[in-house]
């Protein structure tokens, strides 16, 4: 066994471009007394991308170098880290109801993580109702092409973003079953070149608790969430089922937003609750989650944009939101 243990050190990880040897790759390897199968744990870097190309030259070294009857091997995410390494956090951006801001939510914290110092990416990983390239006013255009498994993200005022709105003829409506949704979220998260001084990359889910939730677990194992609702009784009541559905797949979710919290009417000094009040406590009380802030209803100062500048009082709420955010990360 240990000629073939050699052998499997020896193999590539083509993420790393290292042998499994260097970097921690072989977490198991054991042969059965009866059946002479051998058993092989692997960790690979993206080895959602990798998998399969290391999966044959494994089982040819078993079956066809060594002579192996037969093997069972399993592949996962490699935890190594090389020295130098800068690990980009990954935070979801989850709602349970559409029309609660999530997507304003979401450019809104990466101009303000910007402006504490951050490089900020962007996934936009509502499918079907991509909206990021529109809040941010980009121009839509095709990626191009890093190399033959990368493409380049596009940037606005710095912040990097991918979106279906690239890939997609202008007013086309997307008609996709989940395969090929799923396939499009794998080239998301393992064929995007990002910068290489990205420090987070911003997720903006569709509502609910559907595939893609599934799928950014699965892909990104440690990407946290928080959940974006209003204070109407309604929409914090499907937060709430959101932010279990998170939980229940193994997201942690790290805090609520209340997007649309008030009106605040500056010749009385007055807060106007237009939506009602009260529903991110309800969340933040029943998830067990600190309610990160509530942002009041207004216009930006510049009216033709959707993102807030660093002097309106929305602005200043999501940088206080993104310096929680921060600390949680």
């Amino acid at each position: 066994m240990e000629k073939l243990k050699e052998a499997i050190l020896s193999v590539i990880d083509p993420g790393f471009n290292k042998p499994l040897r260097e970097v921690n790759g072989l977490k198991h390897l054991s042969i059965e007394s009866e059946t002479n199968v051998v058993d092989v744990e692997v960790y690979l870097k993206d080895h959602h991308k990798h998998q399969d190309k290391v999966k044959i030259e494994i089982i040819k070294l078993v079956k066809i170098t060594f002579k192996y009857p037969g093997i069972r091997i399993q592949i996962f995410e490699s935890e190594y880290k090389p020295e130098g390494f800068k690990e980009i956090k990954y935070l979801a951006v989850a709602s349970g109801k559409g029309g609660v801001g999530k997507s304003t939510v979401t450019a809104n914290l990466a101009y303000a993580l910007t402006r504490l110092g951050k490089k900020v990416g962007i996934i936009d990983a509502d499918i079907y109702g991509a909206s990021i390239p529109f809040i941010l006013d980009m121009k839509i255009k095709p990626l191009e092409a890093y190399d033959d498994d990368f493409m380049l993200p596009l940037a606005q005022d710095n912040i990097e973003v991918v979106s279906t709105e690239f890939f997609m003829p202008k007013e086309k409506p997307l008609m996709w079953r989940g395969p090929i949704l799923g396939r499009m979220l794998n080239h998301y998260f393992n064929g995007i070149k990002w910068n290489d001084d990205t420090d987070i990359i911003l997720i903006d889910l569709p509502p609910g608790t559907g595939d893609v939730a599934i799928d950014v677990k699965t892909m990104v194992p440690k990407s946290k969430v928080v959940v974006v609702t209003t204070p109407h009784v309604n929409a914090s009541n499907v937060a709430v089922k959101a932010g279990l559905g998170a939980m229940e797949i193994g997201h942690e979710v790290v805090g609520i937003i209340e997007n649309m919290s008030y009106y605040y009417h500056q010749p009385t000094n007055e807060k106007l609750y237009l939506f009602g009040s009260g529903g991110g406590q309800t969340v933040s009380e029943k998830l067990g989650v600190e309610l990160l802030g509530s942002i009041p209803i207004g216009m930006p100062e510049d009216s033709s944009k959707y993102v807030y500048g660093e002097n309106d009082i929305q602005g200043k709420f999501f940088v206080m939101i993104a310096q929680k955010l921060l600390q949680l990360l």
